[in-house]
């Protein structure tokens, strides 16, 4: 499993935000209210969407399934001349990426992390970055199919 090496450009984003910890998994809920919703959003840059997640600096350095973290159920758009009442927007800082393209469920989806950040990292040129890191669900994705596909975004610096 060998992720694409990316140069981010910044991004705007728009959507709903939710602070949350894996025991307290608000991700369901989260998205549910945003799609409801997500037709408000005008001059869209893409017709994919993004899952967001924005960690405290200290997040991976000891794990902990009560850490709390802020997800975001968002897209990119052009500019912020046109949020909608009630939606946050957020810039995504550019800088270099690895993407990793994911085919499954979300249920399967914790030994693929456990690859990345328990092996790929430690063996890379590379470090974690304090960015956001992210999902990108494009017309591949289809939530709870094993057939499903997304890009799965995480933030790196050179060692």
């Amino acid at each position: 499993m060998t992720p694409k090496i990316v140069t981010l450009e910044e991004k705007n984003l728009v959507g709903f935000s939710t602070e949350m910890s894996l025991m307290d998994n608000k991700t369901p809920e989260l998205w549910k209210s945003f799609r409801q919703r997500s037709k408000e959003v005008l001059y869209r840059s893409s017709d994919d969407f993004i899952s967001l997640q924005e960690y405290p600096e200290d997040y991976f350095q000891e794990f902990s399934p009560v850490k709390k973290y802020v997800k975001w159920a968002c897209v990119e758009v052009k500019d912020f001349d046109s949020v909608p009442e009630g939606m946050n927007n957020l810039v995504l800082k550019g800088g270099l990426y690895a993407v990793f393209n994911y085919k499954g469920t979300a249920k399967d989806v914790q030994v693929f992390f456990q690859y990345i950040y328990g092996k790929w990292i430690s063996n890379s040129d590379y470090n974690l970055d304090d960015r956001p890191h992210f999902e990108v669900l494009g017309d591949k994705y289809k939530n709870n199919d094993p057939n499903s596909e997304e890009e799965v975004w995480i933030p790196i610096k050179a060692k």
